[in-house]
């Protein structure tokens, strides 16, 4: 029987986010950082629930989600699982991705009063560090 992997996620009352979606993008995190690797279990839906102090139904939205994303799988009976990873996106879909999460980033950050100059230094930092993350790890 395969131990569940803890996910260290917090939902953000004052986030602009909705909730399931935060709980999408700190396990798409995760994984990308190499915190849940290939065939991780995660918690059960109601299990994520209590741990969040939130509805079941919000956490079954957000497993479905990164399921339909390839990212989770189900496995009849075991649970939730980190998918092996699959590069199933064509160029053209991984521009258009990039394209439309650029823009989300720009229309949620332009009224902060940074330069592009800071913002760009920050990203490419915070690039850098999940790179070298994922470079310890192998």
């Amino acid at each position: 029987m395969a131990k569940t992997s803890a996910i260290a996620i917090q939902i953000a009352t004052g986030d602009a986010r909705p909730i399931f979606r935060q709980i999408v993008d700190g396990i798409r995190k995760e994984i990308a950082t190499g915190n849940l690797q290939s065939g991780a279990k995660l918690p059960s839906v109601r299990a994520l629930a209590l741990q969040l102090m939130i509805n079941a139904n919000t956490v079954a939205k957000a497993y479905g989600e990164l399921t339909a994303q390839g990212l989770l799988e189900s496995r009849k009976g075991l649970g939730i699982f980190v998918a092996e990873p699959k590069q199933m996106l064509s160029e053209e879909e991984q521009q258009l991705r990039l394209q439309e999460a650029s823009e989300r980033f720009v229309n949620d950050v332009m009224y902060l009063d940074f330069s592009p100059e800071h913002m760009t230094q920050y990203l490419l930092k915070q690039l850098l560090q999940l790179q070298q993350k994922d470079e310890n790890k192998s």
